[in-house]
């Protein structure tokens, strides 16, 4: 029974990354008198003393209408990204699927623009499952059933109809502004994106592409990324949201990591929510970034892997 949820929760996290491809927006720090949406609180700790401006204040030197300082802007929410190669930590996550719910140990490990991998743990010390995330391909091993599946991401449609590749889930995973079909955001592509002032402290920076909407909420005081959402809306296939929360930030080198990551999805028949959170921030280099199979595992297909997610 341990066995059957430990690999429930693979397929879960495996089809909640893949969707990530065709994901919403539900009104990333807007002003209202409706509701208020759910607000993220930044932690920024620093070595030296710091008196922080207020936010009124901040908002009088910035003027997001005018194009230089709106520039200006994004180039600091982009200068907030790591400058490490390597980004390691034992986690504790867990998923929610329905009324179905699991808490799991395991461990991430991450090195810039080669490899991004999630192992989950049975009994915490023993591998029961995989997924691994390379340029080249998306890889899902279940180590109880002796089984995978390594696909490049063209082969998944959901992926490829919305320009979700490695680099995209990359920039989710370390907290940082993404262009689908860039590697690498440069200060020119800043042009693509908009800023404008939410609620409180916020600035909503968006970009917008054909069926896909991308917004990220991000803090006017330390330019951090709060939460990135992705909306995909379809007249036929419905509407499908990504919303990846980020808080309790820490010092990583230069940088400031988010130790806590939370991510809801939904589509128009299930919603799927996943947490992670750091234990600690470390830099392991001397790990293998590609995962290398014996004989005696057998790979799957595509469908069979989304079957077993769609049918909890």
């Amino acid at each position: 029974m341990k066995t059957l949820r430990l690999m429930t929760a693979t397929v879960c996290m495996a089809a909640l990354v893949f969707a990530a491809s065709c994901s919403s927006t539900r009104g990333l720090g807007r002003r209202g008198g409706g509701q208020k949406d759910k607000q993220t609180t930044v932690k920024v700790k620093s070595g030296k003393a710091q008196e922080a401006a207020s936010a009124d204040t901040v908002r009088k030197q910035i003027d997001l209408s005018d194009s230089i300082q709106r520039k200006a802007y994004l180039q600091q929410v982009k200068g907030t990204m790591q400058t490490t190669r390597f980004i390691t930590s034992k986690i504790k996550f867990s998923v929610e699927v329905g009324n179905q719910q699991m808490t799991l140990t395991g461990n991430l490990k991450m090195k810039r623009d080669d490899c991004i991998r999630l192992q989950l743990m049975a009994f915490g010390f023993v591998e029961a499952g995989r997924l691994e995330f390379t340029p080249e391909y998306v890889m899902i091993i279940d180590r109880i059933n002796k089984q995978y599946l390594k696909v490049p991401y063209s082969h998944l449609e959901f992926l490829r109809n919305s320009g979700i590749d490695f680099y995209v889930l990359q920039a989710l995973f370390w907290n940082e502004l993404f262009q689908p079909g860039k590697q690498q955001l440069s200060d020119g592509s800043l042009r693509n994106f908009t800023a404008d002032a939410g609620a409180d402290n916020d600035v909503v920076v968006a970009m917008e592409s054909g069926k896909l909407s991308y917004r990220w909420l991000t803090d006017r005081s330390s330019h951090l990324v709060k939460m990135a959402n992705v909306k995909f809306s379809d007249r036929y296939r419905g509407n499908y949201q990504l919303n990846w929360d980020y808080t309790d930030f820490k010092r990583n080198g230069a940088a400031l990591f988010p130790m806590t990551h939370q991510v809801d999805f939904s589509t128009p028949k299930k919603d799927v929510k996943f947490e992670m959170r750091l234990n600690y921030m470390g830099n392991e280099d001397s790990w293998e970034t590609r995962t290398t199979l014996p004989g005696k595992y057998r790979q799957v297909e595509v469908d069979e892997i989304l079957r077993r997610f769609m049918a909890l």
